[in-house]
């Protein structure tokens, strides 16, 4: 196999643009982009546009003209052609239908019924296989880290965002934290809502600020399950969260010692309700995880409060952190860390975070690390 030749790897960049054009839109599937290149020239392109749709190899065929124009032509996907039956037909078997010649893919799919797979079956039909390397293959991975993480684990991937004040603080020691971002950083997580597949926050968020956890995005339609961290079945049932019917539908995680009473209150009024075991919340949160990645929920986006955010980190479950620091001094020994877990008693044994990437946002500085990658 030959390595790939600077064209290779600019039409690879095309195809992860591509494979964008679906972010907030194929959950819980994963981001794909192809084009279809005969003669030096692209002929279709394509990418996964919605859930159970045509994925993005058959969509590239299409434009392309279909079978009769594709013959010899070489195609280039941002991840590893699916080879199983699932909402649509394996789209190895569209390749080889296609009379596709060569094949360039920029990352693996880690699932069961992939990993490696539909390569040797379309090397076994004569097709040419490449697979890239270096930064492409690592952004082509990156895209993808809920549907990566998810395969691997069973669990979804968690995305922790909180906003502090310069002095590291997420609330006052009054508990009031609106607003320490400004209106943009704001829009931005309402962005960050709509692309996930469910967020979070703890029962003590829930009470303190009533919050709707709903998504406001200018071109998304938000199915974002909104979940609460509620041990105890504390949640009042004339809450936003509850009261409204037309919202994403609400999931409270509760532990074994709740009360029966409580937990039928809650089902009674439509919501979800999942017990979370273990000796500890760390555990707890593990337990929880587990049961929502059996359900589909491959990306968590976690926005506090700090009690249930350190139980996270304890847990070792926190796989991307986004970090507004806005133009505020707090002060107050009381006042809210963002990390109130059992944490680490030396800084020898703190964990040591990736140099984030940094922004700006409105007045804000957005501080972005990926602490993991799957």
């Amino acid at each position: 196999m030959s390595a790939l030749t600077s064209t290779d790897l600019e039409f690879l960049e095309r195809a992860l643009q591509l494979a964008e054009r679906g972010r907030g839109r194929v959950t819980p599937n994963p981001l794909v982009g192809a084009l279809v290149v005969l003669d030096g020239a692209v002929i279709g392109e394509g990418w996964h546009a919605e859930l159970g749709g045509d994925h993005a190899e058959v969509a590239a065929i299409k434009a392309a003209g279909g079978h009769t124009a594709t013959r010899g032509a070489t195609m280039y996907v941002s991840l590893e052609p699916c080879c199983h039956q699932g909402r649509t037909p394996p789209c190895s078997d569209a390749i080889t239908a296609a009379g596709i010649a060569r094949v360039v893919i920029a990352s693996d799919d880690p699932s069961e019924k992939a990993n490696g797979r539909s390569l040797g079956i379309l090397r076994d039909e004569g097709i040419e296989v490449a697979m890239a390397e270096g930064e492409v293959r690592h952004r082509a991975a990156a895209m993808n880290q809920p549907f990566r993480k998810h395969a691997r684990t069973g669990r979804p991937w968690v995305l922790v965002k909180f906003a502090a004040s310069l002095d590291g603080k997420v609330a006052s020691s009054s508990g009031d934290s609106k607003w320490i971002s400004g209106e943009e950083s704001r829009k931005l997580v309402h962005q960050w809502r709509a692309e996930v597949d469910a967020v979070a926050v703890g029962i003590g968020t829930a009470l303190a600020d009533d919050p709707r956890l709903t998504a406001r995005a200018d071109d998304l339609q938000s199915k974002a399950r909104r979940l609460i961290f509620d041990a105890s079945a504390r949640l009042p049932l004339d809450s936003l969260l509850v009261a409204e019917p037309d919202s994403p539908p609400l999931t409270v995680i509760v532990g074994r010692g709740a009360q029966r009473a409580e937990v039928d209150a809650l089902e009674a009024s439509g919501v979800d309700v999942i017990v979370a075991t273990g000796e500890n919340e760390a555990a707890r949160v593990e337990s929880a995880l587990d049961q929502l990645g059996e359900v589909g929920i491959t990306s968590l986006l976690l926005e506090g409060g700090p009690k249930l955010a350190g139980a996270f980190l304890d847990a070792g479950e926190v796989d991307e952190l986004r970090i507004f620091l806005a133009p505020v001094l707090i002060g107050a020994h009381a006042a809210r860390d963002p990390f109130e877990g059992r944490g680490s008693e030396t800084i020898a044994e703190a964990l040591r975070v990736p140099t984030p990437d940094v922004m700006r946002v409105g007045d804000d500085l957005l501080l972005t690390s990926r602490l993991r990658e799957w």
